[in-house]
């Protein structure tokens, strides 16, 4: 492959390329729209013209008919009159109009026809033209809807990385550690006030247990007291004669 056909290959693919990127598919259906619209116009002209030359051609195998038919009474009447020469003369003229009459006849049979294709032609675009225009609008909101949609998926896609997104992220965060601190206070808390009601349930037996050694002391008691057991002399109380002499004494307050 020469230099000049790559170079050639590179700019249309790349011409085709720009062009691509810049076709608008609502505009592009707009234009084939017009564009149909021309091509009827211009059929539609083909096919009054064609009508027109059929027109004119009718005429003048009609007029050519009728000059043959006439040629041909005058060369009756002529023969009649006992005029061979001028009815041979009638003969040669009516043969003419009536060859000219068979050329248009064949001319009239093939404009026929032609005008039969271009009326078919011309319906068929309209129909064509008509369908277009229906299939237009739909597309043209298929293209609408397309296009919303992109916007919506670019809108959605920029929010992952939108710096107001984030910021609603960390405060969403935010918001969940000062719950579950808040609910790690109420339990803490929670936790206290049971071992509180604890302590007091377990106080009250000790508190029981004090009152009811306060009252076996105290004198005048239902329950009598025991008696604290005397002590024995011995040699090494003398040194503390003192400290028994008072500790005698409060035996015997508590033994009265």
């Amino acid at each position: 492959m020469g230099l000049f056909d790559r170079i050639s290959r590179v700019v249309k693919a790349n011409m085709n390329d720009l062009v691509s990127k810049a076709e608008d598919p609502e505009k592009i259906l707009e234009q084939s729209i017009m564009d149909m619209g021309e091509d009827l116009v211009q059929l539609r002209q083909a096919v009054a013209r064609a009508i027109a030359t059929q027109k004119r051609t009718q005429q003048q195998y009609n007029q050519a008919q009728t000059e043959a038919n006439n040629w041909q009474q005058r060369a009756q009447l002529a023969l009649q009159k006992g005029d061979e020469n001028l009815a041979r003369e009638a003969l040669v003229r009516k043969k003419s109009h009536a060859d000219t009459a068979a050329t248009l006849k064949t001319s009239l049979d093939g404009q026929t026809g032609q005008v039969d294709t271009l009326k078919r032609n011309l319906i068929a675009l309209e129909s064509k033209i008509s369908e277009a225009k229906t299939k237009k609008d739909m597309l043209k909101a298929r293209v609408q809807a397309a296009k919303a949609q992109e916007q919506l998926q670019n809108t959605i896609g920029s929010l992952n990385t939108n710096s107001a997104m984030g910021a609603f992220e960390r405060m969403e965060e935010k918001v969940l550690m000062m719950e579950a601190r808040s609910q790690a206070a109420q339990e803490i808390a929670g936790s206290s006030l049971e071992e509180q009601f604890l302590a007091l349930e377990g106080g009250s037996d000790v508190d029981d247990e004090l009152a009811a050694m306060k009252a076996q002391m105290l004198p005048g008691t239902s329950q009598p007291t025991q008696a604290l057991p005397a002590a024995s002399p011995t040699s090494s109380n003398k040194p503390n004669s003192a400290v028994d002499a008072e500790l005698e004494e409060l035996r015997n307050k508590l033994n009265q």
